[in-house]
């Protein structure tokens, strides 16, 4: 009999620090605190209302009271192709389409159905929490590449092959970057591709935050550039900041037909469908116009600027202006804190709650990432609480 209580697995994956950070925060909130949250990465504004109605609908229709298929909602699916093609530039067959419960649970089943012990991902940091937990929950080994604001938070197709060996089987890919807001030009992105293609490496590509650019920066899909590389892609996509609907927890991974199927095995007995209404309301965000996607853009790029030019003007912080998604990632080494020691102290003392670098990988650390998917006002006095914090730390 195992002496083990626990799965090693399991009681080795970290808890999400967005979560951790947001939950705190609303802890303090309740308790009367006034304070003022940029932990998690979730739009502020309501999900556009031709998608909760279309939700509403999808409630009375029984048909949604039963199970679906596991892969998702044919209509959806169908939708998914033509969003694709215009969103991205390339037209993927409905066959390659898997829908899950959020971009998460497609990081997760891309990585399960990808990867073996002894694989090793390239990683380029800092990088959202969660890909080196897929990562490692698979048996594979994250391989971290450092990034800085000198490089743009972009890695180099050198740096690249630098850091292959024999048994690098992946590179997560992302453009627009959470959470450093970096977004890759074209040309990089093509060699990238190539580089991939040359040396037969799985490419795992989170869009998710494709729609949110600003100034001159573009998204750009590896797949549309680079067309030889489809049948080691993955897309990974969803409706949360785009749509504004990160609770109805819809997303999906586009790849080769064996890896959706084996995918779509897995999910067939992990969870079975995603919820129908959340798939109907998925279906009305992605074949309706993208109106209410361009007014919350705007929103997010007048922020953008409000913060970057605040955050520029407090002594001891660096940036590189954000070009896209919804984050800054400043660089707080020149007020000689770690960035959890700022974080945890700009929570207790000024009441504002931000992710500390170091939880976006040893490479973040001296960092710290500000979401400014949050109202003006509130960000505004938001920063002028960072900067009476950091004056009154570096008067003593």
């Amino acid at each position: 009999m195992s002496t083990e209580r626990l799965s090693r697995r399991i009681t080795t994956i970290a808890e999400s620090a967005t979560m951790a950070v947001d939950a705190k925060a609303k802890a303090l909130k309740a308790a009367g605190e006034p304070v003022i949250g940029f932990g998690a990465g979730e739009p502020d504004f309501a999900t556009p209302s031709h998608i909760v109605e279309a939700a509403v609908a999808a409630c009375q229709d029984p048909a949604n009271h039963k199970y679906t298929p596991a892969g998702g909602l044919p209509a959806l699916k169908e939708a998914l192709v033509d969003k694709t093609e215009r969103d991205s530039r390339w037209r993927p067959e409905v066959s390659r389409i898997l829908v899950t419960n959020g971009g998460k649970h497609a990081v997760y089943n891309t990585c399960a159905a990808a990867l073996n012990p002894g694989d090793e991902v390239l990683l380029p940091a800092p990088y959202w929490t969660t890909y080196p937990e897929s990562i490692a929950l698979a048996g594979a080994t994250p391989v971290p590449l450092p990034t800085d604001i000198a490089s743009g938070f972009r890695v180099t197709v050198d740096q690249l092959e630098r850091a292959r060996t024999p048994h690098t089987k992946a590179l997560f890919f992302v453009s627009p970057s959470n959470p450093t807001g970096a977004v890759y030009p074209a040309d990089e992105i093509k060699a990238i591709g190539r580089w991939a293609v040359e040396h037969g490496i799985w490419v795992f590509a989170d869009e998710i935050y494709e729609h949110l650019t600003y100034d001159d920066n573009v998204h750009h899909s590896m797949r549309a550039l680079v067309p030889e590389i489809d049948d080691q892609f993955v897309a990974i996509n969803g409706v949360a900041k785009t749509y504004a609907m990160t609770g109805w927890r819809v997303g999906w991974m586009i790849g080769p037909a064996d890896l959706i199927k084996a995918a779509g095995n897995l999910q067939s007995h992990g969870t079975s469908n995603v919820a129908n209404v959340s798939q109907q309301a998925a279906l009305a965000a992605v074949s309706g116009d993208l109106t209410a996607v361009a007014d919350m853009r705007a929103s997010f790029d007048r922020r953008r600027r409000t913060m970057t030019e605040m955050l520029q003007s407090i002594k001891g912080a660096d940036l590189l202006t954000p070009q896209g998604a919804f984050y800054a990632f400043p660089n707080i080494q020149g007020t000689k804190m770690s960035s959890k020691k700022f974080a945890d102290d700009l929570l207790m003392e000024a009441g504002v709650a931000v992710l500390a670098g170091e939880s976006f990988g040893k490479y973040g650390d001296g960092f710290i990432r500000i979401s400014f998917a949050n109202s003006t006002d509130r960000l505004e006095e938001a920063l002028d609480r960072i900067s009476s914090f950091v004056a009154s730390r570096n008067s003593t």
